[in-house]
C-alpha cells in the first residue's frame, strides 16, 4: 500500500528510446471543489474519455481541464446523472436550478503519463541540443507556479523524474538516492532488461522508505 505526500508528488523513470517504464503518483487526490448554480449554466462542457470536462468559465475556484463529478451532492458517471438521466439536460432545464455542481481535477491516467513521458524525452533532448554549450546535460530543473520538475539522467541514458512542490529541499539527493536502488534491485536482477518497466516489490517498499525520508525532512522546513 503506497503513502500519499505533501511535498513529494510524483515519479517517473524514462528509458533512453524515452518509454516510461515505472511511475507512481504520490499527491493525495483533489477534493473537488462544489459551487452552486442559478439558472443559466455558465460553464460550457466538453465530452472526452473522462466525462464532461470544463472548456470554458472559469470561475470560484473551477478551472479548465476541471471534470464534472457530482451533481446536488450524487457522482456523476461519464455524461449520466446518478438516475441515467443527460447531465446536458439536465443542466438545460431551469426547473432543476438552483443546483450544486462539483468539479475535481483529474489525475493523468496510464496513456495520459506514456504520451507525456515521450513528449519530456524529446523537449529534453531539444533543450540538449539549443544549448550554446557542447555536451550539455539537458534538463535538470522546470518550476512552475505549482510544482517543480527535477531530472536526473544516468550514463545510461535514463531518466528518473521528481515532481515536487516548489518548497521542497534535497530532491537531487532524492533522486541519486533512487538511482541506488534501481541498480540494486532492478539492475542486479539477472532476469532484468535494461528497457524493460521496472516491477520488482523490493524497489516499491524502500522507494517509500526514502520517500518518507524525504518528506519528515521536508516537512520542517515548511
Amino acid at each position: 500500500k503506497w503513502t500519499l505526500f505533501r511535498s513529494i508528488l510524483a515519479l517517473y523513470v524514462i528509458n533512453r528510446a524515452g518509454s516510461l517504464i515505472f511511475d507512481h503518483d504520490f499527491s493525495p487526490s483533489s477534493s473537488g471543489v462544489e459551487v452552486t448554480f442559478t439558472y443559466p449554466f455558465e460553464i460550457i462542457l466538453r465530452e472526452d474519455l473522462n466525462g464532461l470536462v470544463v472548456s470554458f468559465g472559469c470561475r470560484d475556484g473551477i478551472k479548465i481541464g476541471h471534470v464534472l463529478t457530482a451533481i446536488n451532492g450524487f457522482s456523476v458517471s461519464g455524461t449520466q446523472t446518478s438516475e441515467g438521466g443527460d447531465v446536458r439536460e439536465f443542466l438545460s432545464c431551469p426547473e432543476n436550478f438552483p443546483v450544486a455542481v462539483k468539479f475535481s481535477k483529474l489525475k493523468p491516467n496510464v496513456n495520459d503519463r506514456i504520451m507525456l513521458s515521450s513528449m519530456f524525452n524529446t523537449i529534453y533532448h531539444m533543450a540538449s541540443q539549443l544549448s550554446p554549450e557542447k555536451k550539455s546535460t539537458g534538463i535538470q530543473e522546470m518550476e512552475t507556479s505549482a510544482f517543480t520538475l527535477h531530472c536526473l539522467q544516468t550514463l545510461s541514458g535514463l531518466k528518473f523524474i521528481y515532481l515536487s512542490d516548489p518548497k521542497t529541499q534535497g530532491v537531487d539527493s532524492l533522486l541519486r538516492r533512487t538511482y541506488e536502488l534501481y541498480v540494486d534491485y532492478a539492475l542486479k536482477n539477472p532476469f532484468y532488461n535494461l528497457e524493460m518497466p521496472v516491477r520488482c516489490e523490493l524497489f516499491d517498499k524502500n522507494l517509500l522508505i526514502i520517500v518518507e525520508q524525504s518528506e519528515k525532512v521536508t516537512s520542517g522546513n515548511f
